[in-house]
């Protein structure tokens, strides 16, 4: 029950962090601003906790130093900022569930690339999926459509740069603790968006109190704590039902767009979205079922 409860109060949090950037957005804010933001902040406050508490998560080889280049400041840096610019153009819950496509995208590429077996279940999520996205993202209306190009493309981009992020993040893991590949990721994305846009020119933006306030909510409730109730989470329950029960972000996020931004999906986008889900908890149970089979625990073994 406690890691059930991690990971959804994790999802949560998550979800509304992306509302608050779509109501930053509309005061003015753009997102090249908040993902900048967002990753100082995120990592300055690791390196205060890692500092005072857990000294030893910063320590890495030099040569992986590429390899968190890559993973963060290439990887993290795209994710972030084409995560919130599909959420300045689209609805909220549009944008997260167009990302929630990552984990199918992995599927896809481990069946192509790494010869997993392409059983019907990995098919029918495959399917469901994709299906799924084209209504969420208003296929079925050309006025949708042609409105969300912009958004949309992102949007695949995001969840494209996502599932790279987390192919390449797994290797990372099996050497490091999470929260250091998660420090190292979010430093590099600070150093490239320190190079690619003005440098602390946050500095002297004319921010007012209340979008200050928000920033820090996302960069901190809606960053830093939830990867941290999620690792906690993934200590009492397996990775897979994490995942599953970290589906309750977008749903959630949807809830909250309609609540606090008045926004809303269409009847047809929200069985895109059902549709997503599904495809998702099938291939997280496909995965579970997997590593739980004789054969799998023989090779671990």
């Amino acid at each position: 029950m406690k890691g059930y409860l991690c990971v959804a109060l994790a999802a949560l949090m998550w979800a509304s962090s992306g509302t608050a950037g779509k109501a930053l957005f509309n005061s003015g804010v753009t997102p090249f601003e908040l993902v900048q933001l967002r990753v100082t902040v995120s990592s300055v406050l690791l390196v205060i906790v890692f500092g005072i508490c857990f000294r030893p998560l910063f320590r890495i080889r030099p040569r992986d130093l590429w390899y968190f280049f890559i993973l963060g400041g290439v990887l993290m840096a795209l994710v972030q900022v084409t995560y919130f610019y599909t959420i300045s153009k689209i609805q909220v819950a549009a944008a997260i569930f167009i990302q929630y496509l990552a984990p199918v995208m992995v599927a896809f590429f481990s069946i192509c690339f790494w010869k997993e077996r392409l059983t019907a279940t990995k098919l029918a999520a495959l399917i469901l999926s994709l299906g799924g996205c084209y209504l969420v993202v208003g296929g079925y209306s050309f006025h949708l459509l042609k409105m969300n190009q912009l958004g949309i493309l992102a949007g695949v981009l995001s969840a494209l740069c996502f599932a790279a992020y987390t192919l390449v993040g797994e290797r990372g893991m099996h050497r490091y603790s999470p929260w250091t590949v998660l420090f190292y990721s979010f430093l590099f994305a600070t150093i490239t968006w320190h190079t690619l846009y003005p440098p602390f020119q946050y500095l002297w933006a004319d921010f007012t109190a209340v979008q200050w306030g928000w920033i820090f909510y996302v960069s901190i409730v809606g960053t830093v704590l939830p990867f941290g109730l999620f690792f906690v989470g993934v200590n009492y329950i397996r990775s897979t039902r994490a995942s599953i029960t970290a589906t309750l972000e977008p749903i959630s996020a949807g809830l909250f767009a309609y609540l606090f931004l008045g926004e809303s999906l269409q009847p047809l986008q929200i069985a895109g979205g059902a549709m997503v889900v599904t495809a998702i908890v099938m291939l997280q149970l496909k995965k579970e079922q997997d590593d739980l089979s004789p054969e799998s625990i023989r090779n671990q073994m």
